[in-house]
């Protein structure tokens, strides 16, 4: 018996692994309800669930992105103080001073840019294949969800900079919150934190672009993956023939 045998066969591997070795798919069974991870998963998922044509991996581009906005702005965190006296300076420090900042800050923006796209584009395709029909009606909305934070990470990310371009824009992206029925004028304090953009909306906007959203975004997504998994196997046969 080999090493690793010898391992799993002793008390404290066999109390780790407690299933023995696979050789039929009642065992396989039996090894994935024994794992805390794999028990989360369905044991079967069909093939046309995994192909590229069923989702043209739309969804997995919109995560590795999200990483890489993730990975980015932890490096940009190290830089950047969320104060209108040294916003805008710490960014120019960033492009001109740090090690790879301009590269990691493009990396950053175009991330974001291209998640917003992909997003979108998941959303259609998955609209376009009927996949939000019973019984994936509530991952539907949990990814309507996610397409509403994904454009808030945007939004809250563009006033970081504090230049000109993002003072009016916010200004403006504010006073169009003004306009909904009923919480106008709440939603528009709620934004900016006042009357007018200033070091408060900087502040909140901060707060909301670097932990409030990303948090809310992971846990969305972790459930968006474990209910798309999970229902992968209560979908129609038929459902295929319209991909």
């Amino acid at each position: 018996m080999s090493l690793s045998g010898r391992v799993r066969q002793s008390v404290v591997g066999r109390s780790i692994w407690r299933s023995g070795d696979v050789a039929t798919d009642r065992d396989r069974a039996t090894k994935h309800w024994s794992s805390f991870l794999l028990h989360l998963y369905p044991v079967k998922v069909r093939r046309e669930e995994l192909a590229f044509r069923y989702s043209w991996f739309l969804g997995v581009i919109s995560l590795v992105l999200f990483a890489s906005l993730f990975v980015s702005g932890m490096y940009l965190m190290f830089f950047y103080v969320p104060s209108p006296a040294t916003a805008y300076g710490d960014i120019e420090y960033l492009q001109t001073e740090v090690a790879f900042g301009q590269f990691i800050r493009n990396v950053h923006r175009w991330s974001a840019h291209l998640m917003v796209l992909a997003v979108a584009a998941h959303m259609t395709r998955v609209f376009y294949r009927g996949a939000y029909k019973p019984p994936k009606e509530f991952n539907w909305v949990i990814g309507v969800f996610l397409l509403v934070l994904t454009l808030l990470m945007s939004f809250t990310g563009y006033l970081l900079p504090w230049d000109q371009l993002a003072y009016w824009a916010i200004t403006v992206g504010s006073s169009m919150a003004a306009f909904a029925p009923w919480i106008g004028d709440q939603a528009q304090q709620a934004l900016i934190a006042g009357d007018q953009v200033g070091s408060a909306t900087l502040i909140r906007f901060y707060v909301l672009h670097v932990a409030v959203l990303p948090g809310l975004m992971v846990f969305l997504v972790m459930f968006h993956l474990w209910r798309w998994r999970k229902d992968s196997m209560l979908s129609q046969p038929e459902e295929s023939e319209h991909g």
